[in-house]
């Protein structure tokens, strides 16, 4: 019986290892960082230049959003830099509802010469504050 529970013990942290380990990769000949919501955070409150992109729909965005956050719908990102970010050398930060997105924008990003551009996920990962303003 204490083989059967080790034996679960052992598949459970695994599978939520390689869990963690997956949502952290990022695809081989990406040119962006997946960093966590704590990570994003702190660069938010370091007082350095950060632009934080919401690639979510306008009507999510006004449902809800991070403080600070400029909208620009995954959608919108086409084949020419947005006008709404003239630096592509600027730090980004991206989120979207559940990920998905954020990674999708932060790759068409990479494609169009953001240098700095980091991914961090959805905001319903986010244990901070949220506005509607």
């Amino acid at each position: 019986m204490k083989q059967l529970i080790y034996l679960a013990l052992v598949i459970v942290c695994g599978a939520a290892l390689l869990k963690w380990v997956s949502r952290r990769s990022v695809p081989a000949g990406t040119d962006w960082k997946t960093i966590t919501p704590e990570e994003a955070k702190a660069r938010l409150d370091s007082g350095d230049a950060v632009t934080l992109l919401d690639v979510r729909t306008e009507a999510e965005y006004e449902e809800s959003h991070i403080p600070g956050a400029v909208c620009l719908p995954v959608e919108s990102i086409g084949t020419q830099p947005p006008e709404s970010l003239p630096d592509p050398d600027a730090e980004i930060l991206v989120y979207c509802r559940s990920g998905r997105r954020s990674a999708q924008a932060a790759g068409k990003l990479a494609k169009l010469g953001y240098t700095n551009v980091s991914d961090f996920g959805g905001i319903l990962n986010w244990p901070y504050e949220t506005t509607t303003d």
